[in-house]
């Protein structure tokens, strides 16, 4: 399990963190938490369309924000993975 979390959050190197990939897991985390917040402790109903609408909104910019940010990876100007 932590050889699978550091590949997720690391760059081309595995070894070196990368902060958009960071940012990204710890903004689902929150997201997730927030909705449970509001479920279990405020008592509001569930929105699964708003959930969802905003859980794919989120999922979308961090994926464009790390493909965008490959480019300046080591090997990323010519799409080589190492």
């Amino acid at each position: 399990m932590k050889d699978m979390l550091r590949h997720l959050l690391t760059g081309v190197d595995n070894r070196t963190y990368d902060i958009a990939r960071v940012l990204w897991l710890l903004g689902g985390l929150q997201f997730l938490a927030m909705a449970g917040y509001a479920v279990i402790v405020n008592k509001q109903p569930f929105a699964p369309m708003e959930y969802g609408a905003g859980l794919g909104a989120m999922l979308t910019a961090g994926g464009i924000g790390v493909a965008v940010k490959s480019r300046a990876e080591p090997g990323g100007e010519r799409g080589v993975r190492t």
